[in-house]
């Protein structure tokens, strides 16, 4: 039972990138995904979540506009893309998933982000 995550890397200020996570063992069917990043010295904060059940999605107001939240039920799968990506949203990126948003049972391994020229 894990959730693997793929993705990241380095990008350019203006550029776009995609996070996968990818669910064994265990269903994403009617969970909630939320995505969370932890930036340079600071804490890790939630950034989107979404009802893996309806597609509903949360994106927070420092990323909202820029990222899209989907879900791939035949791959049991949930995907973060970012576009126009900020210097200031380098971090280290979470996928949780649990009965709700914010409610992580399961957590990803992280995936770095940098965004630089």
């Amino acid at each position: 039972v894990q959730l693997e995550q793929s993705g990241g890397g380095l990008v350019q200020p203006g550029g776009s990138l995609t996070l996968s996570c990818a669910a064994s063992g265990f269903s994403l069917d009617y969970l909630y995904i939320t995505w969370h990043r932890r930036a340079p010295g600071k804490e890790r904060v939630a950034i989107a979540c979404i009802n893996n059940a309806n597609g509903i999605t949360y994106p927070a107001d420092s990323v909202k506009g820029r990222i899209t939240v989907s879900g791939d039920k035949t791959k049991n799968t949930v995907s973060l893309q970012m576009n126009t990506l900020k210097i200031e949203d380098t971090a280290v990126y979470y996928c949780a998933a649990g009965r709700g948003c914010g409610i992580s049972d399961y957590w990803g391994q992280g995936t770095q982000v940098t965004v630089s020229s």
